[in-house]
């Protein structure tokens, strides 16, 4: 039976690697963890707490029993408080030292800080893996002339592989971004009620320098270099909007390749992977409908619409600590990581399983080139001594009464006309040669070559990103 609301982040789209980032086990042993570390450092100062009292910590850091702890937690109504209780429970001998000098955001607050960092290493790896899909997509169709579009209206041509540049500079951008956010974390530390450090003061007899101490050694456990220098009872909940915003801008670039795919396999220049067996729709079986590009874009919507709630929350901070950010950021954080995650999954999929049909890329082009084409022919006539409005006109001309005639459902026959003009210079197969789409191109086939040449991705940072089911 399957009576409770379960999220589809979990159940259909995320990794199993970002779900246990997120999972009670990983939150709570983290506490844990910090607890041992807080512990092992007030041992060292020259607390009253024995090496013992450390290591029974340690040896049941995964020893959870979440029927006890829950059951406490309605008793008392403090999560904090409850898994203090259960962990003193398996550990006796060093119960009355857990936690020593700490408030809740001792734990809840820098295990968040942990698991934000590893979630982002997460989406950078992830990141890299799509750039890399796509460096090879660049790679192979660098020199396949394209129609060009602005507007969504036919444009100078580009190649295949030269736009799917475009899609890796937004992930170059983001990967810069996460380099920011990451490299901005700092560790929270053992701060107190208000962030004033008075009862690790009190403990160690007004002697600050110990409580730095402790400080930089927990820090340094969990491989932070560097605490905030102030703050309340909390980190700076501006932290939660740049962690957001750094995965708006994921999606948004998520969004972009995928949107632009859809548009592409509407004509079939383009298509996304299709499996052997998959049924594009109920009704009509003959569709190949873009579906994983569908869902890239709907999750990527709602990370950007999720990242509202992080500014929303720093902007309402009051003083040294409020509770009301609580219940948003468990919901809106993880989340956002998890849709992010499933949309980078599916932006790899579909990346490394692109098909270009050539031939219907050709006829698209072929199809438009002679009007683009009209402006060397403008520049080659008044090269052979025609009047350059003149000739400006003669193109006008043919190119509304051919453009009437395709609205018609007919061909483009603008050369024919232009050629069959006597007013025209250049005869039909003059007009014909300067019709390689090759020629139109510019320099996007060494565009493509410079940027891939300046692309360093590590292989062994990208994500192995599972295969996205449809």
């Amino acid at each position: 039976m399957k009576d409770t609301y379960e999220s589809p982040l979990c159940s259909r789209y995320a990794s199993k690697e970002m779900q246990r980032l997120f999972s009670p086990d990983m939150r709570f042993q983290t506490w844990r963890r910090l607890w041992v570390e807080l512990a092992r450092a007030e041992h060292a100062l020259g607390l009253p707490v024995t090496e013992a009292q450390v290591r029974e910590l340690e040896a049941h850091i995964g020893d959870i029993d979440y029927d006890m702890a829950a059951k406490r937690e309605r008793e008392v109504r403090h999560d904090v408080m409850a898994h203090v209780y259960t962990y003193g429970k398996c550990c006796p001998g060093a119960a009355g030292i857990i936690h020593l000098g700490a408030t809740s955001c001792y734990v809840t607050d820098n295990a968040d800080l942990i698991l934000y960092r590893e979630a982002l290493r997460r989406i950078r790896g992830g990141v890299v893996a799509v750039l890399r899909a796509l460096a090879a997509f660049a790679d192979a169709h660098k020199a396949l002339p394209t129609l060009g579009y602005t507007h969504y209206q036919p444009a100078q041509p580009v190649t295949v592989g030269k736009r799917a540049t475009l899609w890796m500079q937004d992930l170059l951008l983001d990967l810069e971004e996460i380099d920011s956010v990451i490299a901005s974390i700092r560790f929270l530390g053992c701060r107190g009620t208000t962030g004033t450090e008075a009862s690790f003061l009190e403990l160690f007899d007004g002697d600050g320098g110990k409580v730095d101490a402790l400080n930089r050694q927990i820090a340094a456990a969990f491989g932070f270099d560097r605490c905030y220098a102030v703050s309340g009872q909390t980190y700076p909940r501006k932290l939660d909007s740049r962690i957001l915003a750094a995965l708006s801008s994921v999606a948004q670039s998520a969004y972009r390749f995928a949107n632009d795919i859809r548009l592409l396999q509407h004509d079939r220049q383009v298509e996304e992977p299709f499996g052997e067996s998959q049924i594009g729709s109920s009704a009509m079986a003959y569709k190949r409908n873009p579906m994983r590009s569908e869902r890239i874009c709907s999750l990527s919507r709602y990370v950007m619409a999720n990242a509202m709630n992080a500014p929303m929350t720093a902007s309402t901070q009051w003083f040294e600590r409020t509770l009301d950010d609580s219940a948003n950021r468990r919901i809106s954080v993880p989340e956002a990581f998890l849709a992010t995650d499933a949309a980078l999954r599916g932006m790899a999929d579909v990346a490394q399983g692109l098909r270009v049909n050539e031939r219907v890329v050709e006829r698209a082009m072929m199809e438009y080139l002679p009007f683009l084409a009209t402006e060397n022919l403008l520049m080659e006539g008044v090269k052979r001594g025609g009047d350059r409005q003149a000739l400006h006109e003669i193109i006008r001309t043919h190119s509304m009464a051919a453009t009437k005639r395709m609205k018609e459902g007919e061909r483009c026959d603008l050369l024919e006309r232009l050629s069959a003009d006597p007013a025209f210079p250049l005869d039909a197969a003059e007009i014909a040669a300067m019709l390689d789409p090759n020629k139109f191109i510019g320099r996007c086939v060494e565009q493509v070559e410079t940027f891939l040449q300046g692309l360093h991705l590590d292989e062994q940072e990208a994500a192995q990103m599972q295969p996205l089911t449809v």
